[in-house]
């Protein structure tokens, strides 16, 4: 079993809002622990944003919970129009819509047993609600602050050599074709996973003005490398839906897409490695020629090839996309060398 860096800190959380509730002489702790595991996120600054939104949430169900339990009584019916009353002010006032778990709970807990000093409890039970929430927020500061970059690069560099590879075998015919189609699938989520890692990512805040620039330029560059990423993932699926068409193709059409599959895989996996610092120089004179040979043939072939001999006017139109994909491969490419070899000037050393 892993013990994963989150649920580790929601223990943390858990077990730092139980002492500060007791020291502090508020009862039952419990409410604070209960806040505290739904409060942990998976960032600071999400944390910090949870903390000002839940906050809000709590503190419109309980001044509602308040007003209503004073003015209409603690009845099952009151209870159940002051949670739907919260939620809807909540959802208009565009709070996160995970704040409606912890609000309810909070109105429930202030509704749920009047007392003689009935005022005195509600703040008493909303402040442990609080507290729970400032205990998520303080661990997340301290404890194991998350590395999203390397996490972002790591994943990304195994899904690109993953659909290299597919690409290879698929042009060179060693492609299993079954395997191939569960693996575009699978593909096809760790893309929509890189796109939650990058949006924490993005979101992770510096405190340093130079620190600042560095990584707006990482941002720029990491969001053109999830975008090469989905190109790449692009043509293999593109190239796969025409399995049998590929295999119609003349000779010289063939040759001429595998060889700038193979140029632009390895041009890949060459700006991978640059931003990472494995390779110091640019991608040689020779290949950068050899690409913009292979995006010349490719580019006369969707305005030739249906005056092939060898190929009908139905077969061009059905494949007509695939090059395209090729050769907006190419282009995200192009841009990603450009904004890699501009962060990279800038760094000192690789920051994955």
């Amino acid at each position: 079993m892993k013990l994963g860096a989150r649920i580790f800190k929601t223990g943390l959380a858990i077990i730092l809002a139980l002492y500060l509730a007791e020291w502090l002489g508020f009862n039952p702790p419990t409410f604070a622990a209960i806040a505290a595991a739904f409060a942990i996120q998976p960032s600071i600054y999400r944390t910090f944003k949870t903390l000002l939104d839940q906050a809000q949430a709590n503190a419109i169900g309980a001044a509602l919970g308040v007003i209503f339990v004073i003015t209409f009584g603690n009845e099952p019916f009151v209870v159940g129009v002051v949670v739907a009353l919260s939620i809807a002010i909540i959802l208009k006032l565009k709070l996160q819509a995970a704040t409606i778990p912890i609000a309810i709970v909070t109105i429930i807990i202030i509704m749920e047993t009047p007392t003689e000093s009935f005022l005195e409890f509600a703040a008493g039970r909303f402040f442990l609600i609080i507290l729970g929430i400032l205990s998520a927020f303080i661990v997340n500061l301290i404890f194991i602050p998350p590395r999203y970059e390397l996490k972002l690069y790591e994943r990304m560099t195994k899904a690109v050599d993953e659909t290299i590879q597919w690409l290879m075998l698929f042009v060179h015919q060693d492609a299993e074709t079954k395997k191939l189609k569960q693996d575009i699938d699978r593909l096809n989520s760790e893309m929509e996973k890189l796109d939650t890692l990058f949006d924490l990512f993005k979101e992770e805040r510096t405190y340093f003005l130079k620190r600042s620039f560095s990584k707006a330029r990482r941002v720029v560059v990491f969001r053109q490398m999830v975008h090469a990423s989905k190109k790449a993932l692009d043509v293999l699926a593109s190239f796969d839906k025409r399995l049998y068409e590929l295999d119609e193709l003349p000779p010289r059409v063939r040759d001429i897409i595998q060889t700038q599959l193979e140029h632009l895989t390895t041009y890949h996996s060459r700006i991978m490695m640059r931003y990472a610092g494995k390779v110091n120089k640019n991608p040689s004179e020779e290949l950068i020629s050899d690409i913009d040979k292979g995006q010349a043939k490719l580019t006369d072939l969707f305005v030739t090839l249906y005056e092939e001999p060898e190929f009908d006017l139905a077969q061009w139109h059905h494949f007509l996309p695939a090059i395209s994909e090729v050769i907006e491969y190419q282009e995200e490419l192009e841009h990603l060398d450009q904004l890699v070899e501009n962060v990279t000037s800038h760094l000192e050393e690789p920051t994955v």
